[in-house]
């Protein structure tokens, strides 16, 4: 019982300090981190505040006469969002659904109801690794490029631009 009462307090403790540093996180503190997917065989970084959350894939519903590379609508605990294959949208081969395939769902601030179909998640990468690379961004949603200490090249989503793209916003054939 001395356990459980133990284990209890840890858990207090533990939501009080997430408490803490989400707080701080809305009084302006600076997010030292960013979102790391794998999509269209490259490393893509999403700003934690563009991203409401990254989860297995659920059941998708295709819709008739949409683009290819539309995968369909997905209930998300209610919420119905439509669901673009990153991949297939940036022109390269379908999204595999595999056990490490996610959704991406974009922040409810962009007020668009969408999420991302990605191959992984790739976990936060801290923002004081990654230095800026000058490459050929060649798709209006890409922000920067940056490089990591192991040479690897990330793109930065621009989830706004993404979103706001007509090519995005056009799902019919």
């Amino acid at each position: 019982m001395a356990a459980i009462a133990a284990a209890r307090i840890s858990l207090r403790e533990y939501q009080l300090a997430l408490s803490e540093r989400l707080q701080g996180a809305q009084a302006g503190a600076r997010v030292a981190s960013k979102l790391g997917v794998l999509a269209a065989g490259e490393s893509w970084l999403v700003e934690l505040q563009e991203a409401s959350e990254v989860l297995p894939v659920q059941a998708i519903t295709p819709v008739p006469l949409a683009q290819p590379w539309f995968r369909g609508v997905a209930n998300v605990r209610g919420n119905l969002y439509s669901v673009t294959d990153f991949s297939a949208f940036a022109g390269e081969k379908p999204t595999a659904m595999t056990d490490h395939a996610r959704l991406l769902i974009v922040a409810d601030r962009f007020r668009v109801g969408a999420a991302l179909l990605v191959e992984r998640s790739l976990g936060l990468r801290p923002a004081e690794s990654l230095k800026p690379h000058a490459g050929g961004a060649t798709q209006p949603w890409v922000k920067a490029q940056y490089i990591d200490k192991d040479g690897s090249v990330w793109k930065e989503l621009d989830v706004a631009a993404l979103v706001q793209n007509e090519s995005f916003l056009e799902v019919t054939l």
